[in-house]
């Protein structure tokens, strides 16, 4: 099998239409999530659907750097990948009873989506030792969660759930291994996919927002659309006015190694946390929407307010780890999050998801009007006299 190898002309890193037809498989795979969790709105339900993020998110990453080192839209690569979107569509329709009567296609399925994956890598690696060390090192967690997730597949309650946890860290682990060693970057097209990944969760919350306002049109409902909106506005433009900017600009001027664990880091290891936070507050939003009147259950008030506090949580690392600074606006409102969930149980719906929508837009109008000199330089380098 011919593999052709990603152009790294710095003008032309760019996401392909294939990468995006294979993204929106995910997409599909968020939706189940989100509607998984909202379903079963206990506390096992919750910790299930974000074990299920988290094995379809690996298999997405796998993917995010596989097609940054080779083209996919070239020769078999294109059938193979297609097989894979099929294998990774399978997965996501299997979501819904995943711990149950689907548990064993889930794991077919994802087994095919991985192997597939370092069938494509390993072929790309010939010749080069360092890849193929790499693809190996990797290959071995991959491996271990795969079988561990048919082990699954033939248990019930809390033993299958944990057995699925184990499964996550190993795969998660497989990545660490190495140091980073061996592996081949296009920078500003890995952040330019994941950028887009945060786009798509993004979406899913706007998703939501249109799925939970199937009763009647009152007034309570368009208004708690109305601030589902501005939620998913705030969490867009955390993420998308500087810090997607400065993280590009700091991993393209990284080099060797550091680059690749910083890639690892911020974005395929971060990002997770991100896309969690944003699949959550869909699931309170959601929540939200059919009951506005009403207080918030457990667990839908802490997806909403805990959702948005773990995604600024993930931009709080985020920061850490690139330029090795504290966000202390964010975490204060990261704390104001948490500490609101006790009064969101007792408070009407709209209410806790009015709250929610005014801490966030606080936080982004205070550092849009505190930071502005500083974000003028970012988002405009090129008009900064020299």
């Amino acid at each position: 099998m011919a593999v052709q190898a990603r152009n790294n002309v710095e003008g032309e890193e760019r996401v392909t239409p294939l990468e995006l037809f294979f993204d929106l498989i995910f997409v599909f795979a968020i939706t189940q999530v989100t509607g998984f969790i909202s379903e079963d709105p206990t506390w096992a339900g919750l910790v299930k659907g974000l074990l299920v993020l988290g094995v379809l998110w690996w298999a997405w990453a796998a993917y995010a750097w596989l097609t940054n080192t080779i083209n996919p839209d070239e020769g078999a690569v294109r059938l193979v990948m297609f097989g894979a979107m099929a294998a990774m569509l399978i997965a996501s329709l299997a979501v819904p009873d995943v711990f149950g009567d689907d548990a064993l296609l889930f794991a077919c399925a994802y087994a095919f989506v991985r192997v597939a994956h370092l069938a494509l890598y390993a072929v790309a690696g010939r010749g080069d030792r360092d890849l193929l060390g790499a693809v190996a090192r990797l290959g071995t967690g991959s491996t271990i969660a795969i079988g561990l997730l048919f082990v699954a597949s033939a248990l019930d309650g809390r033993l299958q759930a944990g057995i699925w946890a184990v499964a996550l860290l190993f795969d998660a682990a497989g990545a660490l291994i190495g140091g980073g060693r061996g592996w081949r970057l296009s920078a500003g097209h890995f952040a330019e996919r994941h950028a887009l990944i945060v786009i798509i969760a993004v979406g899913e919350s706007i998703v939501a927002l249109g799925v939970g306002a199937t009763t009647d049109l009152t007034t309570g409902v368009v208004v708690a659309a109305a601030l589902g909106l501005v939620v998913a506005a705030a969490l867009w433009w955390a993420y998308f006015d500087v810090v997607a900017l400065v993280a590009e600009r700091k991993l393209r001027d990284t080099k060797g190694n550091a680059q690749l664990r910083m890639a690892r880091d911020s974005y395929s290891y971060l990002h997770m946390p991100m896309v969690a936070g944003i699949i959550l507050v869909a699931v309170g939003m959601k929540k939200t929407l059919g009951h506005v009147g009403d207080p918030l259950e457990a667990v839908p008030a802490v997806a909403l307010c805990g959702g948005a506090a773990l995604y600024l949580l993930a931009h709080i690392l985020f920061r850490l780890r690139n330029v090795r600074s504290l966000n202390r606006q964010r975490l204060l409102v990261t704390v104001l999050l948490v500490a609101f969930i006790p009064i969101a149980v007792e408070l009407p719906a709209l209410a806790t998801l009015a709250t929610v929508a005014g801490l966030l837009t606080g936080l982004i109008g205070y550092e849009a009007i505190r930071f502005s000199a500083a974000r003028d330089r970012v988002r405009h380098p090129a008009e900064v006299p020299a």
